[in-house]
C-alpha cells in the first residue's frame, strides 16, 4: 500500500474504489469505535503491495 494511502486510510469517504463504488465509511466508523468508544488503537502495517495487515489493541479492565 502507497504511503499516500496509508496517510488517508481511516479518513471518513476516502475510498481506492471508483466513483460510485463504496462510501469509504467502514474503516472511518472502526477507527472511531475502537480509539474514541474503546480507548485502544487501530493501524496499518504494509509493505509495497504485499498485502496489509491491521492491528487493533485494546485496553484491559487494569488499564482503565
Amino acid at each position: 500500500m502507497p504511503e499516500s494511502v496509508k496517510a488517508k486510510i481511516f479518513q471518513p469517504f476516502f475510498t481506492t474504489k471508483p466513483t460510485g463504488e463504496g462510501t469509504g465509511l467502514g474503516l472511518s466508523l472502526s477507527y472511531d469505535i475502537v480509539t474514541k468508544g474503546h480507548g485502544g488503537s487501530l493501524t496499518v502495517e504494509s509493505e509495497g503491495s504485499a498485502g496489509a495487515m491491521f492491528l487493533i489493541q485494546l485496553p484491559t479492565a487494569n488499564d482503565m
